[in-house]
C-alpha cells in the first residue's frame, strides 16, 4: 500500500530540519538538566557527591543499554506510517510500552537484589555507601517510567513527531531540577531526595505519554493488553539492538581502561575529550534520528527512490555539519582546555586530542547518520554483527597504543589514542556501514506486514 503521509510533500530539507532540531533540543535538556542536579547534590558533600556518582553511573549503565526501547521502536511504527497503517502502527508502538515495562520491573527488582553487591564490586565503602545506596534504592522505582518514555518517544518520533518530546523534556527535566533542589536541602532528604525527585519526574512524564497514546490506541482499535507474538517479536528485534550498544560502550570502556592504565594525566585529558565527543555527538545524533523516522516511514509507503534521495542528502548534510562542528573545535582547541584544568601538561594533551577529534568529525557524521539509515530500515541484525566486528577491529589497534604508549606520558599519547578510537573504531562503522548502504540490501528488510 502506497498512501502519501502529511509531510512526505513539503521539500526535504524542511523535513529533515521539522525533525532533527527538535530532537536536538530533547538530547540536550538531560544532560544540562544533570548538570543542576550534580551541583545540587555537590552542596552536601563529598562523600554525598562520591556515592552519587556511583548510583548514577550504575543507573545510566543499565538505562544505556535499554536506549533500544527508542531506536527499535521508530523505524516499526514509521513503517506502518509510510504504508498508510496507522491501527498498526499504534499496534507496534503498545508492543514497544509493553515491553520497556516488563523490562523496567524486571530490572527494578534485579538492582533491588543485587545492588549493593554491585556497588561493592565498584568499590563503594565507608562514608560513601550509604550514599550509594541511597541513590540507587530510590531510584528504582523510576526505572519501568525510565523505560516507558523511551518507548513512547519512539513511537512518536515514529509518527513523525519531535516537537512533544522536546517540550515533554524540558518539562520533566526542568520540574526533576526544581524537586530535587526542594527535597535535597529544605525537606532534608539528601542523596535520597534527589533519586526521589527524578523517579517522580519520570513518572511524570511517562504518565503524560500514556495520556496521550492511549486515546490514540482506543480511538484505532487496538487493544491494549499484551500479545505474546507481538511481544517476542519486539523483544527479537531488541535484542540485536542491545547487541550493537553492547558494542559501543565496550568500545568506550575498552578505551577508558587504557586511558587509566596510560596515567592519571592520560586519563584526565581522555574524559574532557570524551566529553567534548559525547557533546558533538548531539547535533549529528539528531540528523540519525531524522533519518530513523524519514527512512522508515519512505520504505514503508515504498518509495524507495525516495529513501535513496534522502540517503544520499543526509550524507551530505551530516558529513558537512561535521566539517562545520570540527573547525568549531579545532578553533577552541588551543584556549577550552584551561576551562578544565590548571595543569599546563594535562591542558596540552586536551589540545592534542581535540584536534584529532576536530579531524574526525566529517567521519563521525557519516557514521551517525548511516547508522540512522539502517535503523530506519530495520537492518537491525546487520548493525549487531558490524558492531562485533568494529570491536574486533578496534582493540588490536587500542592494545597496541597501550604497549607502544606505556611508561611513554605526554602528549603524543593521548594523541594515539584518539587516533585508534576516533580514527580505527570510528572508521571501522564508517566501513561497515557505508558497505551495507551501498548494497542496497537493507532497503528490502523489515517490510511490514
Amino acid at each position: 500500500m502506497n498512501r502519501e503521509t502529511p509531510d512526505a510533500g513539503r521539500p526535504l530539507g524542511r523535513q529533515i530540519l521539522a525533525l532533527a532540531l527538535p530532537a536536538l533540543g530533547a538530547l540536550v535538556a538531560e544532560p544540562l538538566f544533570l548538570m543542576a542536579d550534580t551541583a545540587i547534590i555537590g552542596w552536601l558533600g563529598v562523600s554525598e557527591l562520591a556515592g552519587a556518582a556511583l548510583g548514577v553511573t550504575v543507573m545510566h549503565t543499565v538505562v544505556g543499554l535499554m536506549i533500544f526501547l527508542a531506536y527499535s521502536t521508530t523505524p516499526a511504527v514509521a513503517r506502518y506510517v509510510g504504508a498508510g497503517r496507522r491501527a498498526h502502527a499504534l499496534a507496534a508502538g503498545r508492543d514497544g510500552l509493553w515491553l520497556a515495562i516488563i523490562l523496567g520491573v524486571v530490572l527494578a527488582c534485579a538492582g533491588a537484589a543485587g545492588g549493593e553487591a554491585l556497588l561493592r564490586a565498584m568499590g563503594s565503602a565507608g562514608d560513601i555507601h550509604p550514599h550509594a545506596m541511597s541513590y540507587l534504592l530510590w531510584s528504582l522505582p523510576g526505572l519501568p517510567a525510565m523505560l516507558l518514555v523511551f518507548a513512547a518517544v519512539g513511537v512518536l518520533r515514529g509518527f513523525q513527531d519531535t516537537k512533544t518530546p522536546l517540550v515533554v523534556a524540558v518539562a520533566g527535566f526542568g520540574g526533576n531540577a526544581v524537586l530535587n533542589l526542594l527535597l535535597v536541602h529544605p525537606a532534608g532528604l539528601g542523596v535520597a531526595g534527589a533519586a526521589i525527585g527524578t523517579s517522580i519526574a519520570q513518572w511524570g512524564m511517562a504518565l503524560v505519554y500514556l495520556w496521550m497514546l492511549i486515546p490514540r490506541m482506543r480511538a484505532a482499535g487496538v487493544p491494549l493488553g499484551p500479545e505474546p507474538a507481538a511481544l517476542r517479536r519486539a523483544a527479537g528485534v531488541g535484542s540485536w539492538m542491545m547487541l550493537r550498544t553492547v558494542t559501543l560502550r565496550a568500545a568506550i570502556v575498552a578505551t577508558v581502561l587504557v586511558a587509566t592504565d596510560l596515567g592519571p594525566e592520560t586519563l584526565a585529558a581522555h574524559q574532557v575529550a570524551f566529553t567534548f565527543f559525547s557533546t558533538l555527538a548531539f547535533v549529528l545524533d539528531a540528523l540519525a534520528i531524522a533519518a530513523q523516522a524519514l527512512i522508515g516511514r519512505e520504505l514503508g509507503a515504498s518509495r524507495e527512490e525516495q529513501a535513496r534521495r534522502m540517503v544520499r542528502v543526509m550524507i551530505g548534510w551530516s558529513v558537512g555539519f561535521g566539517a562545520v562542528v570540527g573547525v568549531l573545535t579545532a578553533a577552541a582547541a588551543p584556549w577550552a582546555p584551561s576551562l578544565f584544568t590548571p595543569d599546563s601538561s594535562v591542558a596540552g594533551a586536551i589540545t592534542v586530542a581535540l584536534f584529532v577529534l576536530a579531524a574526525a568529525q566529517p567521519l563521525a557524521g557519516y557514521v551517525f547518520v548511516l547508522d540512522g539509515v539502517l535503523m530506519g530500515a530495520g537492518d537491525v541484525r546487520y548493525l549487531a554483527l558490524a558492531g562485533v566486528v568494529n570491536l574486533a577491529i578496534y582493540l588490536p589497534a587500542l592494545w597496541w597504543v597501550h604497549s607502544a604508549a606505556s611508561g611513554a606520558g605526554g602528549a603524543a599519547t593521548i594523541g594515539w589514542l584518539w587516533f585508534a578510537f576516533a580514527g580505527v573504531f570510528m572508521g571501522a562503522r564508517a566501513l561497515t556501514l557505508g558497505v551495507r548502504t551501498a548494497s542496497g540490501r537493507w532497503m528490502v528488510l523489515g517490510e511490514t506486514r
